[in-house]
């Protein structure tokens, strides 16, 4: 089911996000833009984000990073230590 039809994301890509640790409405805007344009989607985002717990609590308590893709970051970090 569509979610945001202005670029055509759908709630199982809203919760992957959110399943990534997207909490917020404008964190899954930077993911893939829903919400951006005209708007009506948001609360629907905001209910689907509403679910359940967030999970990016857990992965900061893991230490590891809160949103997806973050990990590359990682390697640089590791290499600015080692110098």
């Amino acid at each position: 089911m569509f979610v945001c039809s202005c670029f055509g994301v759908t709630e199982a890509q809203v919760q992957q996000h959110a399943d990534n640790g997207a909490c917020t409405p404008r964190q899954i805007a930077s993911a893939c833009k829903a919400g951006t344009d005209c708007g009506s989607c948001v609360r629907r985002i905001q209910a689907i984000l509403g679910r359940g717990a967030c999970s990016r609590r857990d992965l900061a308590d893991q230490g590891r990073p809160v949103l997806a893709g973050l990990e590359k970051y990682e390697e640089f970090e590791d290499l600015d230590e080692a110098a």
